[in-house]
């Protein structure tokens, strides 16, 4: 199939505080504040820019509407970007481009799924309402100006994330941002942050002893993957089989690690399994670069074209 997701998930449920509190408990990359940080001001409205062109710079107090970014708007989006290559001495931009894209890949997967699992709701993470600080971290870098609860349903999530998020982003990349990035490396990233997702439910269910939630993590997950942009974005396997994981980049800018994948749909919790995805996110390329655990390649290749598939 492709795309239509199967599952009924849920029923709609309100997102009260206690709930965003609960799913935050799984990790920093699972919480979503519902006003901005202590200190650092309302940002900018969430409307349309009173003036044509681009914002002026985020300062470190400003939280941009994403629907800003995506527009063109891409000031936001090049700081971060910056700053990753900064931190990991990278030496090429659009190894910066593609850390920075996964670390939010894997915020928006992992606020959508943890909500869904643990709640029965889905988030609705409007790009004109989910505002953005690229010089922070979690959980304060996104806070939602206002929570609508959507069905816990893959389709939410895909629609919130995927569509809502990812495409344009993606866009807002290789477009304004003029990063010569491959899509398939982008596809790599966000298939790679979702599996990551679902391995961060699936260790929370076991360790407090909720068995129901890494069968549920695994069902979206797996609803999830079964779409055309996705499902090429790599494979699962056994757990126990391919290379071990190596050192991956910071937390604060990918997000949930390799891990256990979707697997297969509801039941019994089925076995351990391991993502690997079919391109790179580039990370070896830094000076303390190494493969991550679900990395395309066994061992780092010797170039790296912007054209390739693997990026």
């Amino acid at each position: 199939m492709d795309g239509s997701d199967r599952s009924g998930g849920l029923g709609t449920a309100g997102l009260s505080g206690a709930d965003l509190a609960r799913v935050a408990t799984v990790g920093g990359f699972f919480a979503l504040r519902t006003a901005p940080p202590a200190g650092r001001g309302p940002g900018p409205s969430p409307g349309p820019s009173p003036s044509p062109g681009p914002s002026p710079d985020p300062s470190p107090g400003a939280h941009t509407p994403l629907a800003r970014v995506y527009a063109g708007e891409v000031a936001p989006l090049t700081d971060r970007v910056d700053r990753v290559a900064a931190r990991l001495r990278a030496p090429e931009r659009r190894i910066g481009a593609s850390i920075a894209h996964l670390g939010l890949a894997a915020r928006l997967w992992s606020i959508a799924l943890g909500c869904a699992v643990l709640t029965g709701a889905v988030p609705d993470l409007d790009p004109g309402r989910l505002c953005w600080n690229p010089a922070l971290t979690t959980p304060d870098d996104l806070w939602l100006d206002g929570v609508r609860a959507l069905p816990a349903t893959a389709r939410s999530v895909r629609e919130a994330v995927q569509y809502g998020h990812l495409v344009p982003l993606a866009a807002a990349l290789r477009g304004p941002a003029g990063i010569r990035i491959a899509p398939r490396l982008l596809w790599g990233n966000a298939g790679s942050a979702l599996a990551g997702a679902v391995s961060e439910l699936v260790t929370w269910g076991r360790a407090n002893g909720r068995p129901d939630v890494a069968v549920r993590a695994r069902a979206l997950g797996a609803e999830l993957f079964d779409h055309p942009d996705l499902r090429g974005s790599g494979e699962t396997r056994a757990a126990g089989f391919g290379r071990p994981a190596g050192d991956a980049p910071a937390a604060e800018d990918t997000g949930p690690g390799p891990g256990p994948g979707p697997g297969p749909g509801p039941g019994p919790e089925p076995g351990p399994t391991v993502f690997r995805r079919r391109s790179c996110c580039l990370y070896y390329r830094c000076p303390q670069g190494t493969l991550c655990g679900d990395c395309v390649f066994d061992q780092p290749p010797r170039r790296s074209s912007p054209r390739a598939d693997s990026g």
